[in-house]
């Protein structure tokens, strides 16, 4: 028997998150365990429940999606955010990468697609719409990813890895028995010999080489 998983909705339309926690609802496995219309009052709700995912909309009131996906990464490292918006530009992956997200899901997509993607972040995995994969490894193809024919230590791709997971330092320090600041300098050393700069760089790296889960 699958694990429950346990979801927060955040999105300003009433009727959007009423479909989505019917959608949620009848899945076996998923439990719909609050919602809010806008990213402030998500966050301060999220603090007390712990929820396994939250479902973020990019665009609303008061905190956009993108700030409140930040915070959120700052005070749980346990909870996963799945993006879920109708913007389908580049820079909006990239943005919601660099806060944190785990998964970015467009409105038009399949609700299979969603169910799909929130069961890959609640277990550990970075999903992308597939729709947009082709827009985030872009850079990748068009010689602004990261050097080729670098070869890195196995500590230091297994601490890019846990950064694309979306977990947070403290968390991999203490996965691997080292102090957070020799976890620095590893993702230090293996950002400057790929010359990687954000988090967002270093998921479409992961990405590219197969390491996330799908």
């Amino acid at each position: 028997m699958r694990r429950m998983i346990r979801v927060f909705l955040v999105d300003d339309h009433e009727i959007v998150r009423g479909g989505l926690k019917a959608l949620i609802e009848s899945q076996p496995d998923m439990s719909v365990i609050g919602e809010a219309s806008e990213g402030s009052s998500g966050v301060d709700a999220i603090a007390g429940l712990q929820p396994d995912v939250v479902v973020m909309d990019l665009s609303m009131p008061v905190l956009g999606g993108i700030e409140a996906t930040e915070r959120l990464r700052a005070q749980s490292s346990a909870t996963k955010v799945l993006v879920l918006t109708a913007r389908e530009e580049h820079s909006d992956i990239e943005q919601a990468m660099a806060a944190g997200a785990a998964g970015y899901v467009l409105k038009r997509s399949a609700a299979d697609d969603l169910v799909r993607a929130l069961r890959s972040v609640a277990s550990g995995g970075v999903y992308l719409d597939p729709s947009m994969a082709a827009t985030a490894l872009a850079p990748l193809r068009h010689g602004g990813g990261p050097a080729t024919g670098v070869k890195l230590s196995e500590r230091e791709s297994e601490v890019l890895r846990q950064i694309a997971e979306g977990h947070m330092v403290k968390d991999i320090a203490a996965k691997l028995s080292i102090s957070t600041r020799t976890l620095e300098t590893y993702r230090a050393r293996a950002m400057e010999k790929l010359a990687l700069k954000t988090r967002a760089d270093i998921v479409r790296y992961a990405l590219q080489r197969g390491w996330l889960k799908s």
